[in-house]
């Protein structure tokens, strides 16, 4: 059902719940997802309620969950406040639209449908922008989860083939000026690219990938929250062709998902979706043959 609660000091958050699983969305700020989790356990999401960043077009505060922006990220563009209240339709028993207001200084629509599945723990997230300005723009979609720190991120590596067997490059993986891959923070293995918070290390790491597998991760205390998301060959992604991206900074941190670069005319939309979905009780080990072995089956699971 869908009901209205408060929910991070927020009167008008609107909850789905299965009796499995549960999401709440925000409908006095965002559009945002502040919280996925099993009733009365902990959100996989996190929460920042204190956070901000001053931009010239004002206070951009982050709140935590999960939101929608446009791609490649710039200030003060990317920045623009979203503090008020949303349009929320509720399209079913398990299914509402959040829709933001036009941003002004932009020209771009907002909105996010969100629909739990009616058993187990499947959330099914459509990011849809629109431009409504007066001339075309070069964007994509862009769709960032804050996760609850003390875990980390798993990105999955192509198959391996060897030197014999195939020649060319697999994929690009792409670096920003800060990143620094001998952090300990990262592990890169064979099979997955990891990358776990520490609240003591402030320094901010991120690294960015064409993940054609479809899926990434993050593990945190026994319960792995997983996200699938399209890859399309042959069209262009922003920052050196990524459609999946991680960012840490001490317990901060992001999994991101990105849709292809559109050329947007006044009028037209772009969508991106995610599906969700959410395990307890999984042991990931202490080395990378423990994690595939427990990934793997969950992702056949959900996968059908």
């Amino acid at each position: 059902m869908v009901e209205k609660v408060e929910y991070f000091g927020l009167p008008n958050c609107q909850k789905l719940s299965n009796g499995t699983v549960e999401a709440v969305v925000t409908t006095d700020v965002g559009p945002r997802i502040i919280r996925y989790g099993f009733p009365g356990e902990d959100n996989i999401l996190g929460e920042h309620p204190d956070a901000s960043v001053e931009t010239d077009l004002g206070v951009w505060k982050p709140y935590g969950g999960h939101r929608l922006w446009t791609a490649p990220e710039a200030i003060p563009r990317s920045y623009v406040p979203d503090t008020e209240p949303v349009a929320c339709e509720v399209l079913g028993e398990l299914a509402v639209c959040l829709t933001q207001p036009v941003e002004a200084e932009t020209g771009i629509e907002k909105q996010m449908t969100v629909t739990l599945d009616a058993e187990g723990t499947g959330v099914t997230v459509v990011h849809r922008i629109t431009n409504t300005g007066l001339w075309g723009i070069e964007v994509a979609p862009w769709a960032l989860s804050i996760m609850n720190g003390g875990g980390f991120v798993i990105i999955p590596q192509e198959p391996y083939r060897s030197h014999d067997e195939y020649l060319l490059p697999a994929r690009p993986m792409v670096l920003w000026h800060y990143t620094d891959l001998s952090d300990p923070r990262f592990t890169i293995g064979k099979r997955y690219l990891r990358l776990r918070t520490d609240a003591a290390t402030e320094e901010p790491q991120k690294v960015g990938l064409a993940d054609k597998q479809g899926w990434a991760a993050y593990f945190r205390q026994g319960t792995l929250f997983i996200k699938q998301f399209p890859y399309e060959d042959g069209v262009t992604y922003p920052d050196g062709g990524c459609n999946c991206e991680t960012y840490t900074s001490a317990a901060f941190v992001e999994l991101e998902t990105v849709g292809p670069m559109h050329d947007l005319q006044p009028g037209e939309a772009a969508e991106h979706v995610e599906q969700w979905n959410l395990f307890r009780g999984v042991d990931a080990g202490e080395d990378e043959d423990a994690l595939d072995a427990a990934l793997q089956p969950l992702l056949a699971k959900i996968r059908g």
